[in-house]
């Protein structure tokens, strides 16, 4: 499991390394000014973050090349957890969705931590059928084994953290070579079932959907949120309010300004500039996340960088988006920044897999070719 012979470490991506560590730091700054200067709430993101640091360290060393021939394990695991939170998941009532698992007073939200569990088992998995990617039987059963999930999820039922895997899925499957014919008629199905979703929506949802298209209505009820949260964007302009002077922020004009609409206070307080900065860092990520990805020689590694860089842009581009009236409201957190010990820490064992992968780039186990790579090998040239 742990072989430091197989990594280098002039390899390791050090701007990846230093972005994540800039941006958890102003992460918890800013999580310390949406909570009013009260420490004791962030405690728990301080641990995990701390923990995740620590996780990543040992990341570094792992020899993802041999863990991943037990992903059907840590697949089965995801899937465990999945059911596990329709039967005991807590939150319908304050969230809309049950998505929070409780042990006592310990709390976690599965759906986070199989984000990491199913990007690595699919990543594996295309790897093992990258040859045979576009035989039906193949690809039947990477729709099957990446639907299961995403259908437990719309069973608790949360639509936003399902998009979230619908997304970072289907990079994968694309960058794993699927066919434009496939893709077109997958295209297609999503259109069909996009529209059928959108015409059957009620409640809170087809509020968050009425409110982007008419950002004018209910602002003193559903719309609240949203013209809270660009009014504090807006009164930021180029420098900012300054530290813990938001008034938007401060006064607790905005709901969920710890979680989803954090990025607002980082905007009233730190400005434009600040929020520019913040930016930077996270395109410096996925831009690190893309490169390790396109240069690495193994696959299973280019795969599974292709789900992480996936996985954090969507969570990027739609909480800023939403927050600036680009996009309808949805509970996705902003990696680093958010309130959530649990999806503080799955972010830094992403990032922990790609330093981990930056330095490992070899395609076979210590030049090693296994009887069944050496199979793909055979039919790979036979096609040619």
């Amino acid at each position: 499991m742990f072989n430091l012979k197989k990594k280098d470490l002039k390899e390791l991506d050090l701007m990846l390394l230093f972005s994540t560590i800039a941006l958890s730091i102003i992460g918890l700054v800013v999580l310390y000014s949406a909570y009013g200067g009260n420490i004791k709430p962030i405690l728990t993101q301080l641990f995990a973050t701390i923990l995740g640091f620590i996780i990543i360290l040992i990341l570094c060393t792992v020899d993802l090349d041999f863990i991943k021939r037990s992903y059907w394990y840590v697949y089965g695991l995801m899937i465990i957890l999945l059911i596990m939170t329709l039967a005991l998941g807590r939150g319908l009532d304050e969230w809309g969705s049950r998505s929070w698992v409780y042990i006592g007073s310990f709390s976690f939200q599965p759906s986070e931590i199989a984000k990491v569990g199913i990007i690595f088992s699919l990543a594996a998995f295309l790897d093992k059928h990258k040859f045979d990617v576009n035989d039906r039987k193949t690809l039947a059963k990477i729709i099957l084994m990446a639907g299961f999930p995403i259908g437990l999820i719309l069973l608790q039922p949360d639509f936003g953290t399902a998009m979230v895997y619908v997304f970072f899925v289907a990079a994968m499957i694309f960058i794993a070579g699927i066919s434009w014919k496939w893709i077109g008629i997958f295209a297609g199905l999503g259109l069909i079932i996009g529209f059928v979703v959108l015409t059957n929506l009620s409640g809170y949802r087809l509020d968050r959907i009425e409110n982007f298209l008419d950002p004018s209505r209910d602002t003193s009820g559903s719309n609240w949120q949203q013209q809270q949260g660009l009014i504090a964007i807006g009164s930021g302009m180029l420098t900012g309010r300054g530290y813990l002077r938001g008034s938007q922020s401060q006064y607790g004009y905005i709901p969920e300004k710890e979680t989803d609409f954090i990025f607002s206070v980082l905007a009233e307080e730190l400005g434009f500039i600040g929020s520019i900065i913040v930016i930077s860092l996270f395109a410096i990520i996925i831009m690190r996340l893309v490169i390790i990805a396109k240069t690495s020689k193994n696959t299973f590694i280019t795969n599974m960088l292709t789900g992480i860089a996936g996985l954090l842009f969507i969570h990027i581009f739609e909480n800023i988006s939403m927050t600036i009236g680009l996009m309808p409201v949805t509970g996705i957190p902003l990696p680093f920044f958010s309130y959530g010990g649990t999806f503080q820490l799955i972010s830094l064992i992403n990032i922990g897999l790609a330093l981990s992968a930056s330095m490992q780039k070899k395609q076979y186990d210590d030049g090693i070719i296994d009887e069944e790579n050496l199979n793909l090998i055979n039919v790979s040239v036979l096609s040619q």
